[in-house]
């Protein structure tokens, strides 16, 4: 029987935290499906995607989802090792084109919950620093804490990295 879990793994900008998970896929068998939820609209983060593929070498298969996060789950072969990076660019995507981000991230707990392999998803903690300025900012950010909790609430592990340093929360 293969692995079925859900793992969460939640830091903040460059933390370390794709690359922690990055390692924990890459413990078991290849290949391994990365689903990328980034959009390259400048050269900047063009730059972050590539030198982010580079890092993975050869084992992976990319899934570029930047909407339909939920819907690229559902089409993983059952037992494959599976990595998302990362939820909260995906929030975002949905933000800026005026989605219902209640029913898409329903949709996508709904995807997470049902694990058919080893599977890791990374985003961001934005609660940590003060409360933004602007509306669509605190927007994000509530809506990233609801994600989050709704995704550790049905993962079977949450870890939370810190300089490199993974810490077990659940």
């Amino acid at each position: 029987m293969p692995d079925r879990r859900l793992t969460l793994i939640l830091g903040g900008a460059r933390s370390g935290k794709s690359a922690h998970a990055e390692k924990l896929v890459t413990a078991h068998r290849a290949p391994w499906t990365y689903v990328a939820t980034a959009q390259a609209f400048d050269g900047e983060m063009t730059e972050r995607i590539a030198l982010h593929r580079a890092r993975r070498g050869e084992g992976w298969q990319t899934v570029d989802a930047p909407l339909d996060l939920a819907g690229a789950i559902d089409g993983i072969q059952a037992g494959q090792p599976l990595l998302v990076d990362c939820l909260t660019l995906w929030l975002s995507n949905h933000l800026l084109a005026g989605s219902d981000l209640e029913a898409e991230c329903v949709r996508l707990t709904d995807a997470l919950a049902r694990p058919r392999g080893p599977w890791f998803v990374v985003g961001n903690e934005v609660g940590l620093g003060i409360v933004p300025d602007n509306a669509l900012a605190r927007r994000f950010r509530d809506a990233a804490g609801r994600l989050n909790q709704e995704v550790a609430a049905v993962a079977d592990s949450v870890l939370f990295v810190v300089a490199g340093l993974p810490l077990k929360v659940k």
